[in-house]
């Protein structure tokens, strides 16, 4: 079948918990970033945490959740292990009604986890054992290209070198297709990581980047906001700055939109990027003009910090009639 929407990136179970500050200062843990972790890490955070919530996660993956819930078709092209954590994830992505083509197979590693630790005020701490999703590579790009539509690429993918192959394949494909391309930078850190990529990629291979102000001024080193989305503008369709809370930019050549956003008490800040783009994607995926398309943003990303978990709790697509954007 064909997608409306097809998104790459890494397969990671996420394990959410709460917790205090004074447990992240114990355990070495920086607050609101991701960091990634080894193996043995990882055993030792998921073994302290407590009221644990599981679900298939990633950056990507959680977008296409939310945009397949308001009912376009859906794929995520990911990698996972044939162990139980892999299964679980290619089961529910599966009854969650997203496409997941590559089915769980023996790997090196055990299949992907991020142990994210939510803080009072809201703020997230990710804890990101890569294992086995990290290993997409060009041959793990199936064919689900030939109606075009939209692909969306993660940053977070960039952490290997296969995952670049794999970055590679399916904008190549999805451009012979006549479809289009996003990606989101998906953290600071992977903007000063991967610096040259990203800005050759942002130039030449994508119709539209997703990032917010940290990610923006980290890629195009400058602390002038403005500068960074500028340059970026310059070389990319669409650009769009999301800003912690504040009014959210969005650059189309000459056109300057901001969309302004209600700031409400924040339970859970994991997925809020996500499901922005979640709601803009749907939005320039239906014909929505930019200001639309950012305002279904702006509502999918209030809806999912109001609740702990990073995938949309209520019905978007009611939200968006209620709102008269529907």
């Amino acid at each position: 079948m064909s997608y409306d929407v097809i998104g790459i990136g890494n397969a990671i179970v996420d394990v959410i918990s709460p917790s205090s500050d004074t447990f992240l200062d114990q355990m070495g843990i920086e607050k609101g970033i991701m960091q990634l972790i080894e193996r043995e890490r990882a055993e030792l955070l998921y073994a302290a945490m407590s009221e644990r919530v599981e679900a298939p996660g990633g950056s990507v993956a959680n977008t296409l959740a939310g945009i397949g819930a308001l009912g376009l078709a859906t794929a995520f092209i990911g990698k996972v292990r044939d162990d139980a954590l892999g299964q679980f994830y290619a089961r529910t992505m599966e009854g969650a009604g997203t496409a997941f083509p590559n089915p769980p197979r023996a790997a090196d590693l055990p299949t992907s986890r991020s142990m994210i630790f939510v803080s009072p005020d809201g703020e997230r701490s990710m804890n990101t054992y890569l294992g086995a999703g990290a290993d997409l590579g060009r041959a793990d790009v199936p064919d689900v290209f030939g109606g075009g539509g939209l692909l969306f690429l993660e940053g977070y993918l960039f952490d290997k070198d296969e995952g670049k192959t794999a970055f590679q394949e399916a904008a190549g494909k999805m451009q012979a297709a006549g479809g289009r391309s996003a990606i989101t930078i998906s953290d600071p850190f992977c903007a000063d990581r991967h610096r040259a990529d990203f800005q050759r990629l942002i130039a030449e291979d994508m119709d539209i980047a997703i990032g917010n102000a940290a990610e923006w001024t980290t890629l195009y080193e400058t602390e002038d906001l403005e500068r960074a989305v500028g340059l970026a503008s310059e070389v990319c369709e669409t650009v769009v700055c999301t800003r912690s809370g504040a009014d959210v930019w969005v650059r189309n050549g000459d056109a300057h939109v901001v969309s302004p956003v209600q700031k409400v008490p924040v339970v859970d800040a994991t997925g809020a990027g996500d499901q922005f783009a979640a709601g803009f994607l749907y939005g320039l995926s239906t014909g929505r003009d930019l200001e639309t398309a950012a305002r279904m943003g702006v509502i999918c990303a209030r809806e999912v910090i109001g609740h702990m978990g990073p995938r949309p709790a209520t019905d978007m697509a009611a939200q968006f009639r209620a709102e008269g954007l529907l």
